[in-house]
């Protein structure tokens, strides 16, 4: 009864947010100009956007399903973001373009996943606070990327490197509207519509997923059934850090090419809008990508807004998707998180 309920406010939260934006929209004397933006290749930059929110999302959920919170995901995508740059720029010249980048995101993987085994290796074997832990984490990936890169650059944006292609595939990328929003993407957006389908099958239906359930809800009776808890939420660590890292070289090497490294740096809150995302998702990965389309799609939105040079001030543009975001955690703040996320766990505890 109490779940009915929470669904019927959310339905009626979205319907009224839905009718609002539509109202304002028909209202303004510029909604021919807001409208024409709804194109196709609107829907199709909104959804690359979103592959490093949806990335971090998934990865955090897993980890946080666990049982251990990791809100240090901002530091691995920017760390994923640097690392690819970094590794694509020097390895051009040995193996080419086309090569490379998969080398700065592979090797943006591998950084960003040994970012969070330290994490991971803080917070269990160590028993430090997740959430101190978790900022930690970011403060010291925000700060490293832009030192190493006027280290390594002598400026704190990186030069622009190569970057993936996008990719039409055959046949499919011929239908019309959907052929050019769903299959002419770069890769990275390819992958990301692979891996939420099977984030959302292995945590439903597999063995490990049950016990990444299990690890964050009743940790002693895994343990009794004899899987090792730690282990499990190392792996579901290190599964936010590798899909940080694809996340983090998405932004690089799917559209711009560059490290910037100003301010919050290039990812600027992709991390945190992620860890909003599952919990609007209700830690399911489809719905995480969901919500995470909604912010992309609102971001986008507002950069075309400020293309068309509306007579508007660019800071109200650029504060659509937070205020979004603001009024997703009124609506679905209480999400149930796990019942034992963000303790730690020794065998033997009760």
């Amino acid at each position: 009864m109490i779940e009915s309920e929470r669904l019927t406010r959310r339905r009626i939260g979205l319907l009224a947010i839905a009718v609002l934006l539509v109202g304002g929209l028909l209202a303004t004397p510029y909604r021919s100009e807001l409208i024409g933006i709804l194109g196709v290749g609107f829907f199709n930059t909104a959804l690359t956007l979103s592959v490093p929110i949806t990335l971090a999302g998934v990865g955090g959920l897993y980890a946080e399903k666990s049982g251990v919170i990791n809100i240090g995901i901002e530091g691995l995508l920017i760390a994923g973001a640097f690392t690819s740059v970094l590794v694509t720029g020097i390895s051009v010249d040995a193996v080419g373009a086309g090569s490379a980048v998969w080398l700065g995101m592979l090797a943006a993987v591998v950084v960003s996943t040994l970012g969070a085994l330290l994490f991971g290796v803080i917070c269990i074997r160590y028993k430090a606070d997740q959430i101190i832990a978790g900022l930690a984490v970011w403060f010291v990936f925000l700060g490293l990327a832009p030192f190493f890169s006027r280290v390594y650059w002598g400026q704190i944006n990186s030069p622009t490197v190569a970057t993936f292609s996008e990719v039409p595939i055959p046949v499919l990328s011929e239908i019309p509207v959907l052929g050019r929003i769903l299959f002419t993407n770069y890769p990275t957006t390819y992958l990301m519509l692979v891996i939420v389908p099977v984030a959302w099958y292995v945590l439903k239906f597999t063995s490990f997923g049950m016990w990444v359930r299990a690890s964050g809800e009743h940790p002693e009776a895994l343990d009794t059934a004899g899987v090792n808890v730690n282990r499990v939420r190392y792996i579901s660590i290190m599964i936010s850090g590798a899909l940080s890292g694809i996340g983090g070289s998405a932004l690089t090497l799917s559209t711009v090419g560059q490290f910037i490294g100003q301010g919050q740096t290039i990812v600027s809150g992709d991390g945190f809008i992620g860890i909003v995302a599952y919990l609007m998702g209700n830690y399911n990965p489809l719905a995480t990508f969901g919500a995470a389309a909604l912010f992309a799609g609102l971001d986008a939105y507002q950069v075309r807004m400020q293309q068309i040079g509306l007579d508007i001030a660019p800071e109200l543009f650029g504060a659509i998707p937070y205020a979004a975001v603001i009024v997703v955690l009124v609506l679905f703040g209480y999400t149930r998180i796990p019942e034992r996320a963000g303790e730690n766990y020794e065998s033997g505890d009760e």
